[in-house]
């Protein structure tokens, strides 16, 4: 009836546009990055870095904190992991809103087209976040908030298409296989 009509009208107009994706571009300048190899998961000294040291670097990216290890700093003196090399530009964008599985996919590949250009990155990421508070997460389980609410996977891609994959859950969730 009328109400089903109100109903559908109000989620036209505000729920639908909230599940259009929000996108933001940011180039960040002389930007410190460790240095990796496809092949060394645990990296070497003076050679390469860890997946662990690279998952820590990326949080720290993502979430703006300046990697200068300045000591008057209340927020981070974290610095970036050595060896690293100094990015004269590299190019974050940013998706925010429902996006299904098979998107996902496309922006893969996509992505591995990039390294057909000459000249360009060694290696990129693409990092797929849950949200914290959701239901659902791998596998049977619920998923469990109790804390920070950690639901994410990053894919790194390298230029031989190569690729390591880290996965990220709270301690009560199920992890994939």
């Amino acid at each position: 009836g009328a109400e089903g009509s109100t109903l559908m009208s109000y989620f036209s107009k505000n729920q639908i546009q909230a599940l259009k994706p929000k996108i933001t571009f940011s180039t960040l300048r002389d930007l410190q990055c460790p240095v990796l190899q496809s092949n060394d998961l645990q990296g070497k000294p003076e050679e390469s870095c860890s997946t662990e040291e690279l998952f820590e670097w990326l949080g720290a990216v993502l979430n703006q904190v300046s990697l200068d290890n300045n000591s008057s700093s209340f927020l981070s003196t974290y610095c970036c992991p050595e060896p690293n090399t100094v990015v004269e530009k590299a190019f974050l964008c940013t998706i925010t809103g429902f996006i299904i599985p098979e998107k996902i996919i496309q922006l893969l590949e996509q992505l591995c087209c990039y390294f057909r250009e000459p000249k360009l990155a060694y290696w990129l990421t693409l990092t797929v976040h849950g949200f914290a508070d959701s239901p659902v997460s791998w596998r049977e389980s619920e998923h469990g908030f109790h804390k920070g609410g950690e639901n994410l996977y990053n894919f790194v891609i390298f230029r031989n298409l190569d690729y390591w994959l880290h996965m990220a859950v709270g301690a009560h969730d199920d992890c994939p296989p």
